[in-house]
């Protein structure tokens, strides 16, 4: 009878001649939707006593990776924009440390875009008992600064300036927090496998075709009025080449302390041990097009108000975005792949029973990673300046320049320098106008 009734209804609504089609669409919409979620990281690791600093923690995306790291067990220091006595932190984190078992999960207070702010936690964390970090995860830079604006004029021009302040002090905020944060981490043992994820937004490759402006531009210049997605585009763009410029830098450093195993075994050679890659990885994670993350900030949607248009948009969205799940596998992949140093000591290694062999991922240092995989950027490079050169016709070394490996990747160790003077020039300009 019941079903008799169900079977009823659902032919007056739907009558049986149709049923072919909508279950056509029905499968297409599903297959459209996995389409859109991306690739799911097939990793796992275990990530008891790591300590990882987490930036951004009450983000959409924030939250999720929070929750992911706790559930694995790492002690998880989250910088909080707001005062430690404010409910999103102490609500938040009292309640995963009772759902994931995990007491290890901390606050501190940190506003990123001060200077101030920054130099203070860090002078803090650095002159404390336990100065050990295995990771650095910048999640303040995914979520998209700026709003869709139809109108002109003065008000709009205002905007753009101080939404192009907000994108600056962002990657300020990654730069500077990281350079403090080094000295702790270069003095780790050689052994331990520490990483800096910088997670980007999607719209890099909207930058490449003005990107070399941006580089010949001098540091000091007021940047020109772009489009939303090309200025996002800029601030992903150049956190990339940053990413892979700190590592071109971490591989040329000495290494701080050898290997035990690797000296002894050099005893025994009699021959010097061949220089190491740094144990210090630097990645790029770009988690794609997220929902509340990317799309929602665009339309004026935040925690603190609504959008009309978003809710007119919303049943799109869920079916071509991205869940703030769907999104933090890319960032998941690149903390639980092994990274070169790892997978060569387990080489070394003669364990007593037989290991697996095959082709094994590891972590690509200095790589952007989306969808779980290396994406390969063409980043144009500027036109040289002439050197001087000297009776000679030989161009002049500068004095105190360190050599970097030039591989190439990312527009090379040209454009990488290029955008890390500009950092260190905005960084300057930055802490003079948060003095004043």
């Amino acid at each position: 009878m019941v079903l008799q009734v169900i079977y009823t209804a659902a032919t007056t609504v739907l009558p049986l001649k149709y049923w072919p089609y909508a279950l056509a669409v029905g499968t297409l919409l599903v297959v459209i939707y996995a389409y859109t979620q991306g690739r799911p990281t097939t990793r796992e690791r275990d990530l008891h006593a790591r300590i990882i600093l987490l930036t951004g923690p009450f983000t959409p995306l924030g939250l999720v990776t929070l929750t992911a790291l706790a559930k694995r067990g790492a002690h998880v220091i989250a910088l909080s924009p707001y005062p430690l006595s404010h409910p999103v932190p102490s609500l938040i984190l009292q309640l995963l440390r009772s759902t994931t078992k995990n007491e290890n999960i901390y606050a501190e207070h940190c506003d990123l875009n001060s200077p101030t702010s920054i130099r203070k936690f860090c002078t803090s964390f650095l002159t404390g008992n336990d100065t050990r970090l295995d990771a650095l995860v910048f999640a303040h830079e995914y979520p998209s600064i700026g709003r869709i604006w139809f109108f002109g004029g003065k008000a709009r021009r205002d905007k753009e300036e101080r939404e192009e302040k907000q994108r600056e002090a962002a990657s300020l905020a990654s730069f500077l927090l990281t350079t403090l944060l080094l000295p702790a981490l270069l003095v780790a043992p050689v052994e331990r496998d520490i990483r800096i994820v910088h997670v980007v937004n999607p719209f890099y490759a909207a930058a490449l075709p003005t990107f070399p402006t941006f580089l010949n531009s001098t540091p000091s210049t007021q940047p020109a009025a772009q489009p939303l997605i090309i200025a996002e585009g800029h601030r992903a763009l150049r956190t990339v080449v940053l990413t892979r410029h700190l590592q071109r830098i971490l591989d040329s450093l000495p290494n701080r302390a050898e290997d035990p195993k690797a000296k002894a075994k050099s005893k025994q050679a009699a021959e010097p041990t061949a220089p190491q890659p740094s144990n210090i990885i630097s990645v790029a994670a770009c988690p794609g097009i997220s929902r509340r993350d990317t799309i929602a900030p665009f339309l004026g949607a935040t925690e603190r108000a609504w959008s009309l248009s978003y809710i007119v948009l919303f049943p799109f969205l869920v079916l071509l975005a991205k869940t703030s799940q769907s999104a933090l596998q890319t960032l998941l992949h690149v903390l639980f792949l092994p990274t070169p140093l790892k997978r060569a000591q387990l080489k070394e290694e003669k364990p007593s029973y037989p290991r697996r062999t095959g082709n094994v991922e590891v972590l690509k240092p200095g790589a952007l990673y989306r969808e779980c995989a290396v994406v390969r950027i063409d980043v144009p490079r500027p036109p040289m300046p002439a050197t001087e050169k000297d009776k000679g016709g030989k161009a002049k070394k500068q004095e105190g320049a360190v050599a970097l490996e030039d591989d190439g990747e990312y527009g090379g160790e040209a454009v990488g320098r290029a955008v890390w003077e500009w950092y260190e020039a905005r960084l300057k300009a930055w802490e003079a106008e948060d003095a004043e």
